[in-house]
């Protein structure tokens, strides 16, 4: 094998994105949780013999970004006297909390590790993703994760393929920026994930009897059992956990605490409140979330509702999206 083409690089979204507090080396204590969206950049490797790394494409980026990055210390972790060419197509709009230059960082791994043919196992991967960004190892972990630490403590959820619109308001903000924002407050309590976990669950059984009750299939008058579970759920919620909060407007969205950086980015980009305000409107559905630090916004809706929207505003970019239960290159390392 020389060369692998049409490498995806998929998005994610943040459901929720809690600042327990800062450490003492600088990073931040988080919990959030992790889902991979079809919204994909695409990336082509041609291997050589001679041990450069070059690449071509992602107009805007500096020479130097994740994916050089990321083949770099893979050969030197590896001692690899392979090069390779990377070709880079962008589409995960830059600086808009989707995750795509991480995402771009791990496929580059996962690929070269088949086209150097390495076999470096899942968990060897992931500590080198590390190196590259605290976002990098969940895209080589593979599964949708409740995650915590820095965002590199990773457990498996899984959680249904929500149809969603994405809208990104046609600008950035800057990670490093929201980080240090003194709007940023960073005391929020833990969760846990057998509380996500369960919320998840009530969450598409509320689902399910709001789609028996369109169909009128329900009976008339009679309380929901996942109602009643959502009610029981909400009172045994212990204070000052912020799961199970406003539960009726579950349907057909997922509303599980908040992104704590929100604030500070609609702070930055003021837009940012347009931009929910309009997801909102389109897709009626009670809940709009931030993207992990910005300036991208997601909603969850019913599928092809794209086709009926009117037009955003100039310079947005919205897109139909429907979320994974599997990272799309999964398979491609090895369990230790």
């Amino acid at each position: 094998m020389t060369a692998l083409y049409n490498v995806p690089a998929p998005a994610k979204i943040n459901w929720f994105l809690h600042v327990l507090g800062r450490r003492a080396d600088g990073y931040h204590e988080l919990q959030t949780v992790f889902q991979f969206i079809d919204w994909c950049d695409w990336l082509d490797f041609e291997r050589n013999d001679t041990g450069a790394i070059t690449r071509e494409g992602g107009d805007g980026l500096p020479g130097d970004d994740l994916t050089v990055r990321a083949a770099q210390l893979l050969q030197r972790h590896a001692g690899c006297h392979f090069g390779v060419q990377i070709h880079l197509r962008k589409s995960i709009p830059m600086q808009a909390g989707l995750g795509g230059g991480s995402s771009d960082a791990a496929s580059t791994l996962l690929a070269l590790n088949r086209l150097w043919g390495l076999g470096l196992a899942r968990a060897a991967l992931q500590r080198l993703a590390l190196q590259l960004g605290a976002d990098v190892p969940v895209f080589i972990f593979g599964r949708n994760a409740f995650a915590q630490g820095v965002g590199e403590e990773l457990t498996a959820v899984d959680l249904p393929t929500w149809p969603m619109l994405v809208a990104w308001p046609g600008q950035g903000v800057s990670t490093a920026a929201i980080f240090t924002s003194s709007v940023l407050t960073r005391d929020t309590p833990a969760v846990t994930i057998s509380g996500f976990a369960e919320f998840v669950r009530l969450a598409q059984a509320a689902k399910a009897e709001a789609a028996k009750a369109e169909a009128g299939k329900a009976e008339a008058g009679k309380a929901s059992k996942a109602e009643a579970e959502l009610s029981k759920a909400a009172k045994a919620t212990k204070a000052g956990t912020p799961a199970l909060q406003r539960v009726r407007s579950l349907v057909p969205g997922l509303d599980f605490g908040r992104n704590d950086l929100q604030a500070a980015a609609q702070v930055a980009l003021p837009q940012m409140a347009q931009a929910g305000a309009w997801l909102l409107g389109q897709t009626g559905s009670g809940l709009v979330a931030m993207s992990g630090s910005g300036s991208a916004l997601f909603s969850p809706c019913r599928p092809g509702l794209q086709e009926g929207l009117p037009p955003a505003p100039e310079g947005w970019r919205i897109r139909q999206c429907r979320a994974l239960s599997l990272h799309p290159l999964a398979g491609w390392a090895a369990e230790d």
